[in-house]
Formats: structure tokens, sequence, C-alpha cells
């Protein structure tokens, strides 16, 4: 396992594919400050809730030039139904290998109901313009997250 991310850390670089057929990459979000959010499932109960919430502020992160991914392990056509269903406008992407969400330190043991599985833990990371982590919330409460986030954003300079 590798080490646990901090603020300052250089945010690890990713090529994921995304629901519009395209790639996203650290890289592509160069000179733009990213929020990226990690959620482990598409069209569940909090997994909508928070899509809807970042989607809800979409023009308003744009204003303070900031960006906005989703990454979960679903597939690239799972986040398209996703976000038609849901009218989501914000982009996902999809980290089927689990490769990128073990770089962030997200790909986690969990447990429910006795039973052990590896998973998601639902984290978000906010990422300066020179591409470092300015700050991490992990263990997420959907209640109120995309708001404090942008928050956050706002306030990183």
């Amino acid at each position: 396992m590798s080490k646990r991310l901090t603020p300052g850390d250089k945010a690890p670089d990713f090529e994921l594919p995304d629901d519009q057929n395209g790639v996203r990459s650290l890289k592509s979000y160069a000179g733009q400050k990213l929020v990226l959010y990690f959620y482990p499932k598409d069209d569940t109960t909090g997994c909508t809730k928070e899509a809807l919430d970042f989607s809800a502020l979409k023009d308003d992160f744009e204003r303070i030039g900031t960006s906005v991914l989703g990454v979960s392990p679903d597939t690239p056509a799972s986040h398209a139904k996703f976000k038609t269903k849901h009218k989501l406008g914000l982009d996902l992407a999809s980290d089927t290998t689990t490769s990128m969400l073990q770089a962030y330190g997200v790909w986690t043991e969990k447990s429910m109901y006795g039973r052990k599985y590896m998973g998601v833990e639902r984290t978000t990371f906010l990422i300066d313009r020179n591409g470092r982590i300015a700050a991490i919330w992990n263990k997420v409460k959907v209640p109120d997250h995309a708001e404090t986030v942008f928050q956050a954003a706002r306030d990183l300079a």
C-alpha cells in the first residue's frame, strides 16, 4: 500500500476514460484548480446525491476557475447512463483497474454485515493550479459537502 497523501503533496498523475468516450488526465487540468471526488458506485443513493450537489454548483465552480471530476470504478457506459438519468452537468471518469484509486489511497478494505471487501472510501481532493493537493476530505458525509468544497476552492488563490 502506498503512503497516505497529505496536503502539499504532488497529486498523482492519472489518465482515465470518461463518460464521453474521451480521456481525462491531471495534465488536462493544468493551470486550473480541480476538485477530484471519489465515490463508490453510480446511481446509488449517496453517490447520486453527491453528484447532484456538485452538478448544481458547476457554474459557481467554473466562475472561480475550478473544474470538478468524479471518479469511481464503474465503466464509462455506466457513467454515461448515470449522467443522462440524473441530468448531471459534471464530468465522470472510470477507473475499472483501480490503479488511480490506489494511487490516491481511496481503494480500501471495507466491511458490511461482517463481510470484508475492497471498495472506494468516499474522499474528495482539492488540487491547486500547480498540481499540488490543497485539501483532503476523508470518509465524506454527503450533506453540505459540495458547498464546503466550493468554499475551500473559492478561498484557494
